[in-house]
């Protein structure tokens, strides 16, 4: 695929059935959107569902692998699947205004061994069927079934594209101290936990990693004081890269840092800006806010806007900030509410909540509309603990 046309797609629709916390749940999606819910109401597995598309055709992944890591078809069906037990995962590509230009439908279980099996596998372009497994050939050898054409490099020339678009999502969710200890994670390559930062970083051409340290060093200085500047270096016994900031104070030439003495809102930070600028597919982002001043949180959904327009990159975040949502300029079908039930999550967006429009035509902000929405009925009763 050409980068051009790859950083034009974005998810345009998700449909999930029987997928984790979603017994059926059907979404359109624009180019930014907040994931709004209470805790466990599958923020998270929202999220991972585009991180399994992204598994299935990664390098070293692949259909077995993306069931597997996320402990087997059992784990991934949800608790209230009845009927039709088999999870469905059916998404729809395109640019903006525009109708879908591809739609990718994926149907699966397990057999008799517990093993993740194909039941449906379906790829349209532009309204024209493209194949619509299982075909006769699957019928006749059952072990086709336990890979998706989307992975298989000698059949996917024609939907190619598809296949480029979900490797290039993007999951990010810094642990500060796994930055500060890379050896926890020795040997992870890409993790979304941040364990190899400082080696992506590293690994990105000299100029390109220069040009993004300095972008992010100005940004920083806003939000941290005294830092004037941010640099990686390497050990020069171990060759182990290092990010050091320089940090103005009473000594002319200031002082240096390096990470381990950074704080979790300098590193969660700087993870956030550097994984905006790298890539160009989805981003996706779960609750961005930890560790840092609500004043640089609520300027964070300016920043992404902008990152979206400049990079036409689609960015999907989870939170439960009041902060975040305080900007004027997000939009009501950009939030998505969550809220459980015995029967799944339901998914709604914020523009088809008659509720929430009067409220804000009452003169409330969308973090004022949506927030006690997703609030624990009872939280009051925690205050019960201390008089155990």
């Amino acid at each position: 695929m050409k980068e051009q046309s790859k950083k034009a797609l974005r998810f345009i629709q998700v449909r999930m059935e029987n997928w984790r916390n979603f017994l059926a749940t059907d979404v359109q999606l624009q180019s930014r959107a907040f994931l709004v819910g209470p805790n466990a109401s599958g923020k998270s597995n929202f999220l991972d569902v585009f991180r399994f598309l992204h598994d299935i055709v990664a390098v070293g992944g692949g259909f077995q692998q993306a069931v597997i890591k996320r402990g087997g078809v059992s784990r991934l069906r949800c608790l209230s699947a009845r009927r039709y037990p088999d999870v469905v995962i059916h998404v729809q590509l395109g640019n903006n205004g525009q109708s879908p230009q591809w739609q990718y439908e994926l149907h699966f279980s397990q057999d008799n061994r517990q093993r993740p099996v194909v039941k449906k596998e379906k790829i349209t372009r532009q309204g024209s069927i493209l194949f619509d497994r299982p075909l006769e050939e699957d019928k006749k050898d059952p072990e086709r079934l336990t890979q998706t054409y989307l992975q298989q490099m000698n059949v996917n020339q024609e939907f190619r594209d598809i296949a480029d678009f979900f490797e290039s999502v993007h999951y990010l969710h810094i642990v500060p101290q796994l930055v500060r200890e890379p050896n926890r994670s020795l040997g992870q390559k890409n993790d979304p936990y941040g364990g190899d930062f400082l080696e992506q970083v590293a690994r990105t051409p000299e100029k390109t990693q220069k040009a993004r340290l300095r972008r992010i060093g100005n940004a920083l200085s806003v939000a941290v004081p005294q830092l004037v500047k941010i640099e990686l270096i390497r050990d020069p016994a171990t060759g182990v890269p290092h990010l050091r900031g320089k940090y103005e104070h009473w000594r002319p030439r200031g002082a240096w840092q390096q990470e381990d003495q950074f704080s979790d809102g300098t590193l969660r930070l700087m993870g956030l800006l550097w994984a905006a600028l790298d890539g160009s597919g989805p981003l996706l982002l779960e609750e961005p806010e930890l560790s840092l001043h609500p004043e640089v949180v609520r300027v964070l959904p300016q920043v992404f806007a902008r990152i979206q327009r400049r990079l036409n990159r689609q960015i999907l975040i989870s939170t439960h900030s009041s902060d975040l949502l305080r900007d004027d300029g997000i939009g009501l079908d950009e939030t998505l509410l969550l809220q459980p039930s015995r029967n799944g999550t339901m998914v709604r967006s914020a523009d088809n909540s008659e509720e929430i429009k009067q409220l804000l035509n009452g003169g409330l902000t969308i973090a004022e509309a949506v927030i006690p929405m997703t609030r624990p009925k009872e939280a009051e009763q925690l205050l019960l603990f201390g008089d155990l």
